[in-house]
């Protein structure tokens, strides 16, 4: 992971908006991924898959720490991700059932 040096606050400040704008379009196109599993699921406790969210979100904390990142901040968001993500899963789970 490379991190440009920036000489100015503005220039920082930009580059932070360049990221988030590239972390949103990441959690857009996990977003998508998890509308498609939703199709090939059989039932709601299938799709909200305990074990395999467990499974992420301990990667994701591996992941922070090689990085040196706080674990319990990406814990935390993960979490909050995927809760929301497995509501949008849901919703279409259902839609795809009621055709």
């Amino acid at each position: 992971m490379e991190v440009q040096k920036c000489t100015t606050l503005e220039e920082a400040r930009k580059k932070i908006d360049e990221v988030d704008e590239e972390i949103i379009k990441l959690i857009a196109k996990r977003n998508d991924y998890i509308k498609q599993i939703a199709h090939f699921k059989t039932s709601v406790d299938e799709v909200k898959a305990e074990e395999r969210i467990n499974d992420v979100i301990s990667r994701a904390r591996e992941q922070a720490i090689a990085l040196g990142l706080s674990p319990n901040l990406i814990n935390d968001l993960y979490v909050r991700m995927i809760d929301a993500m497995v509501e949008s899963e849901i919703a279409e789970f259902n839609n795809a059932k009621s055709f």
